[in-house]
């Protein structure tokens, strides 16, 4: 039996900037996902964000009003009891994040698409992000209107007439909207409660070698600390599939780059588990789903700054196949979405750069080769992945990356 208390899905929280992501993330689980320092002096996330949340059902309250994240009732403070948990990746919403955005997707169950009832709908990063959705093949999706509570209530059904035209024929047609005021609270029990319903835990096979795909990597120790406290390096990241135990030797591939005369060659990076944790509980064995701390004996200068980001982790010799060629079959959108112009999107040329999102991993590479539906890109520093993963596809319109379309990773 799952315990409720451990995070069992992740579940993005993407939109456009200042549109309420991280005020919404913060109401629900008390955590601000901006720590660092730039992020809080633009007021506007630049990493992705992670917090927990456990979800509560309270014994006595009504169905509308029985859900929150808190342990007391919030309504009639009574007794509650714990139904699931949750990790929630926020993403950032600036059009100049995208692939932090693209790599944070990798490891979503599912999304909250926030959008603020007081300015029209879609805005540029409303429509990439849900493009973003759609090409990363994140199907289930609620759409919350936020900023309810500075908006007239013939304003918000005008907005949302405008949330419901916008997604007409898109993954998010028949996502349910649910008003909300994040700044207020207004309305959590009943987000919580729809929440749960259209993102279940998802089946994972925990019987296959582990595949931990990394999206933070961090030096916990303070500056000035004694060597002998000093405490080895730290991943963070989702278990796609398979089991880890405390005390377990992994691998981490492609690894660290070394240059051997004048050749750059990557070399997986060997460590042993030192802890784990889930949310702020320690655990022994990580399971599939939810976001996973773990401690490393690494020296914390291979992990901080978020140096690992992109790579996988999992036991040695399990891992899939590390490339620095890529060969995939491309779907391309019609037209560029987020730019102030859209304009038509052309085909890929040789020799044209483009910006690829395989898993967490964020490369840039070039085109070598293009067949009609299929492409070959080099790539400037090569990725971990399975074939048949899926890639997001970026290439340089005005000066910015922008999301073209995706592939399927072939060989």
């Amino acid at each position: 039996m799952h315990d409720p208390t451990i995070p069992s899905v992740n579940i993005g929280v993407v939109g456009h900037v200042d549109h309420g992501k991280t005020t919404l993330v913060s109401g629900i689980t008390g955590t601000w996902t901006d720590r660092h320092s730039e992020e809080l002096k633009r007021g506007i996330s630049i990493r992705l964000g992670y917090a927990d949340a456990t979800f509560y059902r309270c014994l006595s309250c009504p169905e509308e009003d029985a859900y929150s994240a808190s342990e007391k009732c919030p309504v009639c403070g009574g007794k509650t009891e714990p139904i699931r948990s949750v990790s929630f990746v926020d993403a950032p919403g600036h059009e100049t994040l995208m692939a932090t955005m693209l790599s944070g997707s990798a490891i979503m169950d599912g999304a909250l698409l926030v959008i603020a009832a007081n300015e029209p709908c879609p805005q540029p990063q409303t429509k990439e992000h849900l493009m973003a959705l759609e090409l990363t093949g994140i199907t289930r999706i609620v759409i919350v209107q936020n900023k309810i509570d500075v908006v007239t209530q013939q304003a918000a059904r005008e907005n949302y007439k405008q949330i419901k035209k916008f997604i007409k024929g898109t993954v998010a047609e028949n996502a349910p909207i649910i008003p909300v005021s994040a700044q207020k609270g207004i309305n959590y029990s009943s987000l919580i409660a729809v929440l749960n319903e259209t993102i279940p835990d998802v089946d994972r096979d925990p019987d296959q070698p582990p595949v931990l795909l990394i999206a933070r990597s961090f030096d916990i120790n303070k500056p000035g600390s004694r060597w002998k406290d000093i405490r080895g390096g730290v991943i963070g990241g989702s278990l796609i599939r398979g089991l880890l135990h405390d005390g377990d030797e992994i691998e981490i591939r492609p690894g660290r780059q070394h240059t051997i005369e004048n050749k750059t060659k990557w070399e997986p990076i060997l460590t042993k588990i030192s802890s784990m944790h889930m949310g702020s509980k320690k655990i022994a064995v990580a399971t599939p789903g939810g976001l996973t701390g773990i401690g490393t004996k690494l020296d914390p200068a291979i992990t901080k700054s978020d140096t690992l980001v992109g790579q996988v982790a999992g036991r040695p010799g399990q891992l899939p196949p590390v490339w620095e060629k890529l060969r995939f079959d491309v779907t391309l959108m019609e037209r560029v979405v987020g730019a102030t112009s859209e304009q038509v999107i052309e085909p890929l040329k040789h020799k044209e750069p483009l910006m690829l999102s395989v898993g967490t991993a964020v490369t840039v590479g070039v085109v070598t080769g293009t067949k009609k539906n299929s492409v070959e890109v080099v790539l400037k520093r090569p990725v971990c992945a399975e074939v048949g993963s899926r890639i997001a596809i970026s290439r340089q319109v005005g000066g910015r990356w922008r999301l073209i379309g995706m592939g399927v990773l072939t060989e």
